[in-house]
Parts: C-alpha cells; sequence; structure tokens
C-alpha cells in the first residue's frame, strides 16, 4: 500500500495527498474492475439493484430463490388466522416482514426528527452484570425493544430519535458538520428500564453478496488478523461466540452464518419461532405476551427457514457502474495511501460453499470481516459477545454506490448519522484515526475523488 504506515497530520499529510495523487497505482494494487463479486455480479442500475438473484444459479435453486423471496416479502400476521403458513406474528415485535426494514434488500434508514417513529431500525439493550462481568439481556425486555405488539399486548416502548449537530473544518478551512444521535425510549410498558441500561441505534444494512462472505474460510479471516497485528497498522480481531464460532454477519459481527442470523432476526424483529429459537420474545415479567397463542412449534418450519436463507444467500452485488475512469483510479489510489484498505480490505477468495455457485470466487468486498476499535466517537457503550463497545465489524463496501437508487437515501454507519460517504469517514477514530485524518486534510480534489471511487462501488 502506498504510504500507509506515515505519522504526521496536518500540513505534511496534505502535501503527502498531493504526491500521492500523482503516482500510479503499485501492481498489488491495480485499479478494481467492474465485477467486485466474482462470476456472480449482475448489471443492473434501477430501483431494483439489490433484488437480482447471482448470475449462472442453478435452476433449482432459483425456485428456492423466488420461494425465499416470497417469504422475504410476506407480512406475518398474529395468530390464529386464516393463513396457517404465515401467522405467528409478536406477540412483540418491530415490523411484519424482512422487507419492512430491508426495503428491496436493500438499506434501512433512521427518522429525521423525533416526531417520527423508527421504521428501518432498532434498538438493541442490555444491562451489565456483576456477577459474571458480561453485558446480558434486560431482564424484563429482552435484547431489544420490540415497538409493536398485536392486539391485546402492549408494546415494549417508544423509541424517539433526535440530533445534534456537530461542526468541524476541513484542512482547507471549509466547513463541515456531522450529526449525532440522542435515543429517548418513552412509555416503557413493563417498568423502568433502569440507569444502566445499554442501549444501541442499528440500521438494517443490505443484504447483497451475504452467501459470498459467507464462503470465505474462517482461516482466511483468522489469517487477515494475524496478519494485521504483525504490520501494526490496525488491529482486527474476530468476534468469538459462544462455542468458541466465529462471528462474521451483523454490525459486530454477532452471528455466525445466514441460517442463525435469519432465525435470530425472525424472532427479534418479527416474533417468529425457529427451530434455531424455539422460545417466544416474551421476557418473565410480560405476562401477556407470555399468555398469546402462537402459530405452531416452530411457527417457520425448517423448509421455510431453509429457502429464506438461500434467498438471502443468493442475492447478487451489482457490478460497477463507472470504474476505469481517471478520477476513479486516483480515488481509489488515494482509498488505498489513506490507510482505507487497511480494513477494507479489496480482496477475499471464497472456499466449499452448499452453494457451488458461490465457491472459489475471487471476490472484492472491502471488508475483512473482523472486529476493530473505532474510537469513542462511534463507541454505543455496549459489548456483544467479545466485541466492545467501540468496536464494529468493519463493513463491505460493495454496493454502496447504488443505495440512493435503491433506497432513496444515502445514510450510512450502523446507526444512520452519516448523510453520505464523506461524513462516514469522518467519524472513524481508533484505529481509523490516521486515514481519517488523511482524508480530513487531504485537497478537496483529492476528497471528491475518493468520494467519487465509493459511490461506485
Amino acid at each position: 500500500m502506498l504510504f500507509r504506515r506515515w505519522e504526521p497530520i496536518g500540513p505534511a499529510v496534505i502535501l503527502m495527498g498531493a504526491l500521492l495523487a500523482a503516482l500510479p497505482l503499485q501492481a498489488q494494487d491495480a485499479p478494481l474492475g467492474p465485477d467486485l463479486a466474482g462470476t456472480t455480479g449482475r448489471k443492473i442500475v434501477t430501483q431494483m439493484a439489490f433484488t437480482l438473484p447471482i448470475a449462472g444459479l442453478d435452476a433449482d435453486r432459483q425456485r428456492d430463490f423466488f420461494f425465499g423471496n416470497r417469504l422475504f416479502n410476506t407480512n406475518w400476521v398474529a395468530a390464529p388466522s386464516s393463513t396457517e403458513k404465515f401467522d405467528g406474528l409478536g406477540p412483540t415485535f418491530n415490523r411484519v416482514s424482512c422487507d419492512a426494514c430491508h426495503l428491496r434488500d436493500g438499506r434501512g434508514q433512521v427518522p429525521a426528527s423525533a416526531n417520527e417513529p423508527l421504521q428501518s431500525a432498532l434498538v438493541r439493550i442490555s444491562v451489565w452484570d456483576a456477577a459474571t462481568k458480561t453485558a446480558i439481556p434486560h431482564p424484563a425486555y429482552g435484547d431489544q425493544l420490540n415497538d409493536r405488539a398485536i392486539s391485546g399486548v402492549k408494546a415494549e416502548a417508544r423509541v424517539r430519535v433526535s440530533w445534534t449537530e456537530l461542526p468541524g473544518k476541513y484542512g482547507d478551512g471549509s466547513a463541515y458538520s456531522l450529526r449525532k444521535p440522542t435515543i429517548q425510549i418513552d412509555q416503557p410498558a413493563y417498568g423502568p428500564l433502569g440507569k444502566d441500561v445499554m442501549t444501541s441505534l442499528r440500521v438494517a444494512p443490505t443484504v447483497i453478496g451475504l452467501g459470498l462472505l459467507e464462503a470465505v474460510p474462517d482461516a482466511d479471516i483468522l489469517a487477515l488478523a494475524e496478519k494485521q497485528a504483525k504490520d501494526g497498522i490496525v488491529s482486527g480481531r474476530p468476534n468469538r461466540l459462544d462455542g468458541g464460532k466465529l462471528g462474521r454477519f451483523g454490525w459486530k459481527a454477532n452471528q455466525p452464518d445466514l441460517r442463525t442470523q435469519n432465525a435470530g432476526a425472525a424472532n427479534g424483529d418479527i416474533g417468529i419461532t425457529t427451530s434455531l429459537f424455539p422460545k417466544q420474545n416474551c421476557p418473565p415479567a410480560q405476562k401477556a405476551c407470555l399468555a398469546a397463542p402462537n402459530g405452531g412449534e416452530p411457527e417457520m418450519s425448517d423448509a421455510y427457514l431453509e429457502k429464506l436463507t438461500v434467498y438471502t444467500q443468493t442475492l447478487a452485488v451489482p457490478r460497477r457502474r463507472e470504474w476505469d475512469t481517471p478520477e476513479l483510479n486516483r480515488g481509489e489510489a488515494l482509498f488505498n495511501g489513506f490507510g482505507c484498505a487497511a480494513c477494507h480490505v479489496s480482496t477475499l477468495k471464497t472456499g466449499d460453499h452448499k452453494i457451488p455457485e458461490l465457491r472459489n470466487q475471487t471476490i472484492h468486498p472491502l471488508t475483512d470481516l473482523l472486529l476493530h476499535d473505532m474510537g469513542p466517537g462511534l463507541a454505543d457503550g455496549r459489548p456483544d459477545h467479545e466485541a466492545g463497545p467501540s468496536e464494529w465489524r468493519t463493513p463491505p463496501l460493495w454496493g454502496l454506490g447504488m443505495i440512493p437508487q435503491a433506497n432513496q437515501h444515502e445514510h450510512l454507519l450502523h446507526d444512520g448519522r452519516a448523510r453520505g460517504p464523506a461524513e462516514a469517514i469522518l467519524w472513524h477514530g481508533g484505529e481509523a484515526e490516521t486515514a481519517k485524518e488523511a482524508f480530513r486534510t487531504a485537497p478537496a480534489s483529492d476528497r471528491a475523488a475518493l468520494v467519487a471511487f465509493l459511490r461506485s462501488l
């Protein structure tokens, strides 16, 4: 990588950026082409950019894909009902379908003001257990607030999000403003949450390319962590889950695979039980919730869960619209030179997977699937397994440029606070502080080239 190890901040970094702009990419940093997802990507530039199956998908798996698509978009209803295959909603829940948060398989957003309800975001909660010295679910509310409920059951609470603007300046003196969310929890139905409750606002991420990320071997992810520790530039580490499994999905890498991720979301977000999560999402204090009728045991069959999983494994990554232009190549060189690629690793290779089309692909998701300390500015104060309060999994960047087309917004980071790539970079701290400062102090033309590169993904 170019100049990855510099230390000075300020005029020296501005000079470094100017020098970097004039340099060609090194051989190992050859520009990314149009195909970020190997042979599986799809060329589509419409609002439906995230909704297609991977290229070359077998006909039988296409049938599973489209049945999974129906499950993803179905609105579940309260039991008992005439639609027995799709009843069992709640008793408390956040949304009635997967699509309600991941609209068109894309990214959710947060309210613009405290007067608007959450639509495609939720709030995780925990309390500290002194005996085990770990964060545990809240005894009366569980590990996330459900702000909706079926008839006869009270929703757990109402969540409001307000924003504070934080002014700043680039190195050239031009101004910017970052917004920081404040969470207010009103009308708690099952007693006070307590002063020690830990909360974290989370936005639904895009669902593309997940099967390819699932197919990256554990050994390769661990090797990246070892290399980073040796190089001493950043220090990513895996999130180890119960039983020692490697976490790779979720904002804090708290899920090991897509089947578990889907079953956990069905239970926590919609209130649907599966064989993996067979109990209703009803803490002991919620008597009406516990007494409510269910839609079967489990409410989603293993066959349905499997088809839903195939669907999320085989949603295609859009091909890049533009990629071979001087500005985008320079933006990519700056991305590498500023140090962004230390965590947003450009190239991974998939190994074995039950879906043959996902095997042995060379992919460019721009993630290492590891946890990194992002500093106090992005800390949510809530641990998750081995992930600390300021640690987040490096999110993949493929598809970033199609979010405005698919979802009509560009709200980024785990809680949607960033209004575009520049603000997302400016929120980086901790291990990414030097990369952030290189961007902040770079000339405006360099900043524009880097943002253009990100929007080309």
